[in-house]
Parts: C-alpha cells; structure tokens; sequence
C-alpha cells in the first residue's frame, strides 16, 4: 500500500500545472485506474511536439483524436493527416454506450459528447477543400530535394528557376516545368547556355524522369493555382475554439512522394511565414500526422535532413507536430529526440526481433522505480499508454501507465453524405474551388517555338532584294528586340521560390504556400 501512495504522490507533484492543460486519463496501477491521480498535459509544452506509438489496433486513433479535440475546446486549431479514413468523426458529437459509460466511471472524468468545427481538404479528387501551390512557390531548392536530384542536376534546375525569373516565366504546374526543361535544349538552348552556361541534355532527361515519377503518383492535381494560404490552418470559429482540418488522404496511401512532398511544402510554408511567437501560454497551431513512417520510409536523405531542421526550429513559431506510428524507431532518432510528449500503446512481441525492439524502445523512457517498462508495454489494454511529457519548466513527467479517456466525437468516420454536406458549407471550398489556368510558362514558351517556326519557314521563301540585303546589325537589332520583350514578360514567380528557410531569395510575392 505505502508503494502505491509513494507513487501517486510522485505523478501529482510530476502533473501539477498551475496553467491550461489537456486531462487524458487516470494513472494505472497494477492494472487499476487510480480517479485522484490525473494525468494532464499543459498546453504551454504542446509547442515541443509528440509521438503517439503502438501496434495495431491498441487505440493511436482514439488517443490522437482525444488530444486533438480538447486541444480544440482550448481554442488550439489542428490539422490532422487522415490516411485511413476514420478522423472524420471528430466533426460529429460521439453518443454514449456502456462501455464509454464504465470507462469514464473507473477515470472519474465526465462523458460530454461534443462536435468538432471541421473543414475537410483534399490533394486529390476527394471531396475537400483543394490544396494546391505552385513549382514557382517552391523554389529550385525544395523542388530539387522532393526530386531527389544530385547536386549537378539541382544546379541545372536553378538556372532554370532562375532563366524563368529574369524572362518573367510563371511557373505555375509541371507542364510549366517540362516545356521549359524541353526549351532549354532545343529552341532556347543557345539563348540560355549564352546567358547562363551549358545545360547537358542526358541531365535534363533524369530529371524529367523524375518529374514523369512524380507526376504517376497524382502530383498534377496538387501543382497549380490557387494556392491554399497556411493562414487559413488557424481559424477559430465564433465561440474561440480551434477549426480542425482534416486532409483527407485514403486514396494516396500508395503515393509516398506525392504524401512526403506535400508535408514538407507545408511544413516549410508555416515556418516560413508564422511570424516568431516566444514563449506562448498554448501553440497557435498543431498538426497531427498520422502513419508517419510513410515519410520517412519513402523520403530521400535531403528530405529527411530539410524534415529535421523545420522539427527543430518550427517550435519557435507557435507549432507543435505529432507524429502516430506503429513503432517509435519508424521515426530518425534526429527527429525522435526533439519529442516533448510520448504516448505509448501497447506492443506484440511476437518473435525474437519483435522482444529485442520492446527492450530498446522501452529505453527511450524514463527510468520508472515503479514500472518494468519493457514488460507492461505487452500488457498495456487497448485504450491504455505510458505517458510522458513535458512540465510547465520544460521538465519530463513521471512515466504513467494511463488509463486513457474515450473522445467526446464520434468514433467512426462519416458517409459520403455526410462529408459532402459539410464541404458544401464551408466558405474554404467556395474560396477554393476555382481551378485558374492563367497563361504561364507553357504557353508563353510555345508561342514562342511556334514563332521561331514560323520565321524560319518565312526565312526559306523567296525574299525581295531589299530584305535580302538586310545587315547583320539590323538582324542583331531584331534579336535583342525579342530578348528584351521576353524579359519583360516573368521575374514575379522564382523569389518566393527560392528561399525555403531562409536559402536563397527574400522577396515574397504572394500569399499561397510562398
């Protein structure tokens, strides 16, 4: 008995918060839930980001979508990566049943089924709000790394970026891109190798085959106009709580590039243009990202390096990120580290490799006189998790086996009637409905083949002697003429592009993901 009291009274003085703070559950022991001693978690801390961890079917779902509500009810807006399909309930009041019933019972926490504000967005042709930005907001430098290119082909593309800036070349989708790769080595090939340097034709094909890579995997439908502005991730609705946006992501679950393109563009965007926030009583924005391994699993080492550094520094900006996967080594041990709060669900030690995974990832907690670590994460129940997080002062908690509450939303996801409704109220999808194809950069550069063309075959007609005898001053006049025009006609597009955290250009143009 006296160990029992020893420890609660280690995990109130550890979960004593004199501020704001999300309660998850009561503290286990010996598989009892102990009512007088509740976990919590101060929102001041949400900022130095989490893990939520754990095989399949222990309950991640339910623990992200807990946190992500009363974050809400805090007046925190989220935006949650939904890849299987069953976030969507969070926009809809849960109902109660026996064993919700039992559980809150044994935790002492009230059942209050409540709705979430939700917006719905979509990559692809889901229904949802589109997100969209353009190849000039991402600049040559994110661009190359989301293409895996080496450091000769990334050159390649800044000139490129950079030959579209000076001529006034919006580059606005891939199309925009291919044709301007195609222009550099054909009809401009001695225009820009004149102004800029050579550009290798055997380079120019692997990265367009990169491009065509990126394209099979829906990336199309993601390039373009209008671009979606990350302000919009932190609206609160009329009564002050936080917006949660859901991205709708079921169909691209077999798209890693596409998925870890567009979470690095976001991901940049926010650090980029979320003003620094010092130290704030609660973030001004989370996000939730679940199946995490999907990213780092599939991501180049330049994507990795670029997911680390916006880890470490996005914290700065008011932003804390969750990563939901099935094991924590699915997460570098750069990026691991950086985490403030850990949820742990339950393990399967099904083999000898399985056993020797729960040891280590039991190391990654803190040491606990009062659990063996790597032995209660087999036993866990579903609905139960170690947690640990971070103080007021920046402090690790106690680790708690917890005894987790159930979400105030519905468990489940929503018919298609449901969704559809929803978007069809929402001023996001009028504001973003509009596909616009505005003249760019492949149209510009085929009237200008075109024109070539055109001259040429006007060049093999009989001529009057007084054309015929035109100088080479005067064809030289022409030509620089037609240079001239064309500079005038792109310089808008490549600034935002070219400094993603803080590398090249400073000059932003427009509000969408640059």
């Amino acid at each position: 008995m006296g160990q029992i009291e020893d420890f609660k009274k280690q995990l109130i003085k550890g979960n004593d918060t004199s501020g704001e703070f999300i309660t998850l559950g009561a503290a286990l022991f010996e598989n009892e839930p102990q009512k007088d001693v509740q976990i919590k978690l101060p929102l001041r801390t949400l900022n130095r980001h989490g893990l939520i961890a754990g095989a399949t079917g222990t309950g991640k779902t339910l623990t992200l979508q807990v946190i992500a509500e009363n974050m809400c009810n805090a007046g925190i807006p989220v935006l949650l990566m939904d890849l299987k399909g069953d976030l969507s309930g969070i926009s809809k009041a849960g109902v109660i049943n026996p064993k919700i019933e039992e559980r809150h019972n044994l935790i002492g926490i009230d059942f209050n089924p409540i709705g979430i504000t939700t917006e719905f967005l979509s990559l692809s042709k889901e229904n949802g709000v589109r997100l969209r930005a353009t190849v000039s907001e991402f600049g040559p430098v994110l661009f190359s790394k989301i293409l895996d290119l080496n450091d000769t082909q990334s050159g390649i593309v800044a000139v490129l970026f950079k030959y579209a800036d000076d001529k006034k070349l919006p580059l606005l989708d891939l199309k925009d891109f291919k044709q301007l790769l195609q222009f550099s080595t054909d009809g401009g090939k001695l225009e820009i190798q004149k102004q800029y340097g050579n550009i290798p034709t055997s380079s120019t094909s692997i990265i367009l085959r990169k491009i065509i890579e990126l394209e099979s995997q829906g990336a199309e439908l993601f390039f373009g106009e209008k671009s979606f502005e990350v302000s919009d991730l932190v609206r609160k609705d009329s009564s002050g709580k936080g917006i949660a946006s859901v991205i709708r992501l079921t169909d691209i679950q077999d798209k890693p590039k596409l998925f870890s393109t567009f979470m690095l563009s976001l991901l940049a965007e926010v650090y980029a243009s979320f003003p620094e926030a010092g130290d704030l009583e609660k973030p001004k924005l989370c996000i939730f990202i679940d199946e995490a391994h999907i990213i780092f699993n599939e991501a180049s080492k330049a994507l990795l390096d670029q997911i680390e550094s916006i880890i470490k520094l996005i914290r700065s900006k008011g932003v804390g990120i969750f990563f939901i996967t099935q094991n924590p080594y699915d997460i570098p041990d750069s990026v691991l580290s950086q985490l403030g709060l850990k949820v742990q669900h339950a393990l399967r030690a099904f083999t000898e490799k399985d056993r020797k995974a729960i040891k280590k990832t039991a190391e990654n907690y803190p040491i606990s006189e009062f659990y063996k670590t790597d032995e209660l994460l087999t036993s866990l129940g579903i609905g139960q998790a170690l947690v640990t997080a971070l103080n007021e002062k920046g402090i690790p908690t106690p680790l708690a086996a917890v005894h987790l509450r159930a979400p105030s939303s519905r468990i489940g996801i929503l018919s298609s009637e449901e969704i559809l409704e929803n978007v069809n109220a929402s001023s996001l999808a009028l504001k973003y409905s509009e596909v616009i194809d505005r003249e760019s950069a492949y149209e510009i550069l085929n009237d200008k083949i075109n024109s070539t063309a055109d001259e040429e075959k006007s060049a093999d007609k009989p001529k009057t002697k007084q054309k015929e005898e035109k100088t080479v001053l005067e064809k030289a006049s022409e030509n620089t003429m037609v240079r001239q025009i064309g500079r005038t006609v792109m310089k808008e597009v490549a600034r935002g592009l070219l400094g993603v955290l803080g590398l090249g250009g400073t000059n932003k143009k427009k509000k969408g993901w640059f």
